[in-house]
């Protein structure tokens, strides 16, 4: 009995596995900054590639060649100069190509002038609040309705019959194509932090301190993230999913939002 029970249990954990979205790289992303960021990644990625073969390719060569059974004697130096010379200058000249690229992608990322809308994110354990500063625009962002109940004990919903599963909300963020949105994000209660990875933005949201950040997203589309700050009990359960749109419908979405109630968004 207890042998079956726990073939079953191995049986399920690996449908588990076969239904993970397994992302073994960084997203490049929709913004020019991402791209910037992933670009950046994967040149430090293939430096680290190309010193790791050379340092151990010397190793492991050096392992074989001068190992004892071929007769080879030890050597008699107690240092080298020139070898102390090599290895401290290859290594700042590395730093140097890595750093430069870095510092300038880095003070980009922090230039929020004059953006073309302005939205403050406030965190609660467990969802979003959004405002829009120019268009008097808010609403708060949930885990969508699905989700809510597949995540249920004993619900009897199948989490992987849901779209989206744990990634998707009740309200959208919804922003135009080509507009520099700056993002001004804090906390209401414990430290969170807002994270899009197409966006390259991971900004943390704490109490009492207000965050800046920025996007211009060059791609329609629904791009989706979470908490990554561990928050307490349901962190895992607050996603941000951001909407994407052309100028004319997002003009369109605020224009539905003043029909003389509340500007307050509704379900996307």
């Amino acid at each position: 009995m207890i042998r079956k029970s726990f073939l079953s249990l191995l049986a399920s954990g690996f449908a588990g596995v076969a239904h993970a979205d397994w992302t073994l790289n960084m997203p490049r992303g929709v913004t020019d900054l991402s791209v910037e960021t992933y670009d950046i990644h994967m040149m430090i990625f293939w430096w680290c590639v190309a010193i790791g073969v050379i340092v151990f390719g010397v190793m492991i060569i050096s392992l074989f060649l001068h190992r004892k059974s071929r007769g080879v004697k030890p050597a008699t130096f107690s240092h080298s100069m020139t070898a102390e010379v090599i290895w401290t200058a290859i290594p700042v000249v590395i730093l140097m190509l890595i750093a430069i690229p870095v510092a300038e992608t880095m003070v980009k990322l922090e230039d929020s002038r004059d953006p073309d809308m302005s939205i403050v994110v406030t965190a609660y354990q467990w969802k979003w609040h959004y405002r829009y500063q120019d268009e008097d625009i808010a609403f708060y962002s949930s885990l969508a309705r699905p989700s809510l109940e597949a995540r249920r004990k004993q619900s009897g919903v199948d989490p992987f019959a849901v779209d989206n599963y744990l990634l998707d909300v009740d309200r959208r963020l919804v922003v135009p194509r080509d507009a520099k949105v700056r993002l001004l994000i804090t906390s209401n209660d414990v430290v969170h932090s807002w994270w899009v990875p197409d966006l390259a933005i991971k900004k943390d949201a704490v109490p009492g301190i207000v965050n800046e950040t920025w996007f211009k997203a060059t791609e329609l589309g629904t791009y989706r993230g979470q908490c990554a700050e561990l928050c307490g009990k349901d962190h895992g359960y607050m996603p941000i999913v951001v909407e994407v749109v052309a100028p004319d419908a997002y003009q369109a979405w605020v224009d539905s939002r003043q029909d003389g109630t509340p500007r307050v968004a509704s379900s996307q």
